[in-house]
């Protein structure tokens, strides 16, 4: 994992909601890049703090400061747990774009988040790790639920077509289908709704990775997804993510 996504939401009040890709991160070779993906020109998106021109891309030997206060510094006595609860070795801790690339690099004080794009594995299927969404959202008892899961358990994933802020939307369940603990992340959920038109529903499956009881509820389940990978699935590819700058070029 050395690229991620950057998505932003607009404020409730803007008439355009929902998630959306504005910009990508890279490190390759020592060096970070970043720079804005098509996203970022639709109403309501401004550019960040000392990266404001749409169509520069920005290099700098070090993470770049919006990036880097997304990660809990080593020195915070919580540091080791941050670490467990996204399933990393706290021995040998990954470079903070792998980091970045689970947690999400969330924050409760904007609406600024990370992701990577999927690849396919060695098998040439889908494979994504990521933390529920939602649950907060959720009554008491379906935390309660939630906490009582363990690693391995099985969930099923339901379109939920009727949901009024996002038609892609992808509820999480129990593997009774009975009761919603919470959703897949919205900046995935077109291209899993996208594998339910494509593959047979025997290979689309979601297990529990983690429950971190000691952790917010952002960070509290950890899920593993597997699919089939399609010939015609190419993820990350709507017009929200085509690169700005001219010089570089499209890919995953």
């Amino acid at each position: 994992m050395n690229a991620l996504f950057v998505a932003w939401r607009p404020p409730q009040t803007d008439d355009t909601t929902g998630w959306r890709p504005v910009g990508r991160l890279e490190h390759n070779d020592g060096i970070y890049r970043f720079f804005y993906t098509a996203g970022a020109r639709k109403p309501g998106f401004q550019p960040f703090p000392g990266m404001i021109a749409l169509d520069q891309v920005y290099e700098s030997e070090k993470l770049f400061p919006i990036f880097e206060n997304r990660l809990l510094s080593a020195n915070r006595p919580e540091y080791e747990a941050f670490l467990r609860w996204s399933g990393f070795d706290v021995a040998t801790p990954p470079e903070p774009i792998v980091i970045l690339g689970v947690t999400e690099g969330r924050k409760e004080t904007d609406a600024i988040e990370v992701f990577p794009c999927p690849i396919p594995d060695q098998d040439h299927c889908y494979f994504n790790r990521f933390f529920l969404h939602g649950i907060r959202w959720m009554p008491r008892i379906v935390t309660e639920y939630v906490n009582k899961l363990q690693p391995g358990d099985e969930l099923k994933l339901m379109l939920d077509i009727q949901n009024p802020a996002d038609e892609n939307a992808v509820s999480v369940r129990t593997e009774t289908a009975r009761t919603m603990i919470g959703y897949v992340p919205r900046y995935l959920a077109h291209d899993v709704y996208h594998l339910f038109q494509t593959c047979d529903v025997d290979f689309i499956e979601l297990t529990v990775c983690r429950v971190n009881l000691d952790a917010p509820l952002q960070n509290r389940l950890l899920v593993e997804m597997r699919a089939c990978w399609p010939e015609t699935f190419r993820p990350c590819s709507s017009p929200d993510f085509k690169p700005i700058p001219a010089s570089v070029p499209e890919r995953c």
